[in-house]
């Protein structure tokens, strides 16, 4: 297989530029406005030759009289011109990184979920964050120089040929020098940029993860060692810029040198017999165009730094882009399922991993039933439920809901079919309400209390400033690990689902809470199908079927009395936490 060749930066840009299409007015205004300011300082500069040889002289006293009636009207038209270029190219950057930013986060969020598992969290919200703004500094500050300063250096080279083509031709004995400085220097900016966006990456992964695991580190006393690992990916970070500084900062000298040498050869070739009847004009208006070249040329150099950091997170961002969302292989519509789930020689394995997860499972279970999964930690009961909700899909056998193969129904349809609560409660930063109606957004004030009332959510509630309007903080940052739990099931009561999946949802219970939501869950299920993955054996005792599951086999299944009867695996489980 041929490996797949890198985009060029070209091509990166013109993609980039696809971005801009419905924003090409504000554009061509902001050339209008960014040559508009290039031409008023060419034609400004155009007037110090006859300035001097003119003005000066005595023999035109005209253009003396008109000229502070000139300077005031050009400054004018030169600050509006620099207004239009900078607002509009502003307003084209800004809208651009906006939809190339949403864009992404769309992208990101339909992934499939195995991309997940691989990515850190940090180094997806540095490309959403840190890499568009390096786009940004591409779109805005980096054309605003090449259209403007560009637009000034190919007027001042005009104004050069026309005063004098002898003097000015010196000037394109540089232009093979600085070409081959630009492009060098350029390919290394690239390359070093790319370095920048994957350090930054893990500064944001390894802050993240330090702060989330807080407590972790304060308990055990990690702070040095988080601190020394963070400080050795810091200095990756800070060795990679100061390159970027190095490169940059040697770069504008060797040029401003190079295009000395060519002003000293004028002052030189001045001199000669063949040069005396140059005017006084002529020759200061070549020297100062061609000293008034080296700014531009400075900031045409150190912009290309700006802009090859732009391309390269470009790179970086295209190439999320360019990854497949999760598949939608169903074509059938499920508005309801009766209820019914079966599991037919289903072997699983997770991406990368040798070690099989599930090995030919198969159980069936009825509509309203309720089935509990047991088994030690990494048995396979969570990715059980991870395939009904197709996060992942089986390597071989079918899973089956109403008879039919779930990778037949549309995905979206599939997914409506369950309410799921994990042993990892996830809320969001916004009110209880909001929390709990997540699943179902359109849900009434009284749905909500309902639901809150039966998962014993209304309880606490009523006891926050503003009930179930109160802000619950990022993650529920706000409540206990119960209550968290709690909200989690409320949510999962109002979305009204044909199944429901139960992945250790009574975990962070006390013992009173606990009771209160068993009470609802038995009410809940009467209705629903009901997947139960638990440790706390006393939560699943009256489950309709019971699968012990070790190493992704089923090596018991049956009801809690005919289990422990049978004195295997399960018995040995209840006994150890029972101390039977």
């Amino acid at each position: 297989m041929q490996p797949i060749s890198s985009p060029t930066t070209w091509q990166n840009f013109k993609r980039l530029l696809s971005f801009a299409k419905p924003y090409k007015l504000g554009f061509v205004v902001a050339v209008i406005g960014m040559l508009g300011y290039a031409g008023i300082d060419v034609y400004f500069l155009s007037k110090l030759q006859p300035l001097i040889d003119e003005g000066l002289t005595g023999k035109n006293l005209d253009f003396m009289k008109w000229a502070p009636l000139f300077i005031i009207v050009c400054f004018l038209i030169r600050g509006l011109c620099h207004f239009i270029g900078n607002y509009c190219l502003a307003w084209v950057g800004n809208n651009v990184v906006a939809d190339l930013r949403q864009k992404l986060f769309e992208h990101i969020m339909a992934m499939p979920v195995p991309y997940h598992d691989k990515e850190s969290t940090g180094t997806l919200i540095s490309k959403l964050t840190f890499d568009t703004e390096q786009v940004l500094q591409a779109t805005s500050k980096s054309i605003l120089t090449l259209v403007q300063q560009g637009a000034f250096v190919l007027g001042l080279l005009v104004m050069m040929f026309y005063s004098s083509w002898q003097l000015s031709a010196i000037f394109f004995l540089i232009v093979p020098l600085v070409a081959v400085i630009v492009t060098t220097v350029s390919r290394r900016f690239r390359k070093i940029s790319k370095n920048i966006q994957g350090a930054m990456g893990e500064v944001t992964s390894a802050a993240e993860q330090t702060f989330n695991g807080h407590k972790v580190v304060l308990t055990f006393g990690g702070q040095e060692r988080e601190a020394k690992r963070f400080g050795q990916i810091n200095k990756h970070n800070r060795q990679q810029r100061m390159k970027m500084v190095a490169t940059k900062a040697a770069s504008v000298p060797l040029i401003q040198v190079i295009a000395s040498f060519a002003l000293a050869f004028i002052f030189y070739v001045v001199t000669l017999d063949s040069m005396k009847d140059i005017q006084p004009g002529t020759f200061i208006a070549v020297v100062t165009y061609m000293t008034m070249l080296l700014r531009p040329l400075k900031l045409l150099t150190t912009v290309n730094s700006e802009f090859q950091k732009g391309m390269a997170a470009c790179t970086s961002i295209f190439a999320v882009l360019d990854q497949d969302k999760e598949k939608d292989t169903g074509s059938k519509a499920l508005t309801r399922s009766a209820g019914k789930i079966d599991f037919k020689d289903v072997n699983f394995s997770y991406p990368g991993a040798e070690k099989v997860a599930l090995k030919k499972l198969s159980f069936t279970v009825s509509p309203g039933e309720t089935l509990a999964l047991v088994g030690r930690s990494g048995s396979g009961k969570s990715t059980a439920s991870s395939l009904l909700l197709r996060f992942y899909d089986a390597d071989s056998g079918e899973v089956q809901i109403d008879g039919e193969n779930i990778q037949d129904y549309k995905l979206e349809d599939l997914r409506r079919q369950f309410a799921y609560v994990s042993q990892q409660v996830v809320l969001f930063n916004d009110t209880l309400a909001n929390n709990i109606a997540y699943g179902r957004p359109g849900a009434s004030e009284e749905e909500i209390i309902a639901a809150a009332k039966s998962a014993h959510v209304y309880e606490f509630a009523q006891n926050m400033p503003q009930g179930l309007n109160t802000n619950i903080g990022e993650n529920g940052a706000e409540l206990s690990g119960g209550q968290r739990q709690r909200v989690a099931i409320a949510r999962a009561l109002l979305c009204d689902a044909p199944f429901l999946i139960l992945d250790e949802a009574t975990s962070a219970l006390d013992t009173e809470s606990e009771r209160h939501i068993q009470d609802a869950l038995q009410v809940l299920q009467q209705n629903r199908t009901c997947i139960v993955i638990a440790h706390r054996l006393s939560t699943i005792e009256n489950a309709d079927k019971i699968i012990v599951l070790e190493q992704g086999e089923i090596i018991e299944q049956g009801e809690h009395k005919s289990l422990l009867a049978q004195n295997g695996a399960y018995a040995q489980l209840h006994s150890l936490q029972f101390g039977q």
